[in-house]
């Protein structure tokens, strides 16, 4: 957004639920013993320039964050600050990631929020941020295809550390 000389905002709303089967078995969950909730969900609309640009549902395993600092996303001390800083708060440190991309046509709910046609061609991206293998968060997104690109980068070879 820089480089466009855009500002960036975001619009969240997070509130724990029960997790749904798929997102139980993304974050390697446990099969629930009683009728609590057990993660926090946290629904962002991200805006570029004043135009809604992407959407975003995160889930983190309240098993790691309840009762901590970091477990509402984007209240508290370190609100707006990304999962890895997050997570490096409570001794959870976050070492790996890994994302799916695929494309498809627009959901009528996502179309209406993204201000474009139903139908429209969109990227979804299903990333999972992983600490020592075990998934600490994960998040589905969908941008517009027409208006996004996306680009990777990352090490070549085996990690060191020093």
């Amino acid at each position: 957004m820089l480089e466009q000389a855009m500002a960036g905002s975001w619009d969240y709303e997070s509130a724990t639920v029960r997790a749904s089967p798929e997102v139980r078995a993304r974050l390697a969950l446990d099969e629930p013993e009683d009728d609590h909730d057990d993660v926090m969900h946290t629904r962002y609309v991200f805006r570029a320039g004043g135009q809604v640009w992407m959407l975003s549902d995160s889930y983190e395993p309240l098993q790691l964050t309840r009762g901590t600092i970091v477990a509402m996303p984007e209240d508290g001390p370190l609100a707006g600050h990304g999962v890895t800083h997050r997570m490096a708060e409570i001794g959870v440190i976050v070492d790996d990631w890994v994302e799916d991309v695929s494309a498809r046509a627009a959901l009528p709910g996502e179309a209406k929020r993204l201000g474009i046609s139903p139908g429209s061609i969109v990227l979804t991206i299903q990333r999972t941020y992983l600490a020592d293998g075990r998934p600490v968060e994960i998040a589905d997104i969908v941008v517009p295809a027409e208006t996004s690109q996306l680009g990777y980068s990352g090490p070549v070879g085996e990690r060191t550390s020093e």
